[in-house]
């Protein structure tokens, strides 16, 4: 075998490697952080989404209500003044792009 096909079978056998182990199902340390990362702006910027859609509506008193997100699920807590305000917080939060469920733990204030 000349220097050049022994040259051409090491790339190709190296390249194969490198294809081989790309296509690993497993992921690495580096990997884990750059999606966990990417999940976490993902959560922020739907939170953000929220909050904003809660503010802009007639319904809902956002500074009633928190908002947290974990894994595209919205979780919804603090006490509103009425039931429709419950209603509508989620029916809110379902409406943006990226929800992938709502938890709806708001409390009614007390009228007394």
């Amino acid at each position: 075998m000349g220097k050049q096909s022994a040259i051409a079978l090491l790339v190709a056998l190296i390249a194969g490697g490198m294809v081989a182990c790309n296509s690993s199902p497993e992921r690495g340390p580096a990997e884990s952080a750059a999606a966990n990362a990417g999940r976490v702006v993902d959560d922020s910027a739907i939170t953000a989404k929220v909050k904003t859609a809660l503010i802009r509506d007639a319904t809902t008193k956002a500074y009633q209500i928190e908002v947290e997100t974990f894994q595209g699920v919205v979780q919804l807590s603090g006490a509103v003044d009425s039931t429709e305000a419950r209603q509508r917080a989620t029916q809110v939060a379902r409406n943006i792009e990226g929800v992938r469920d709502v938890k709806n733990s708001l409390q009614l204030r007390d009228e007394g």
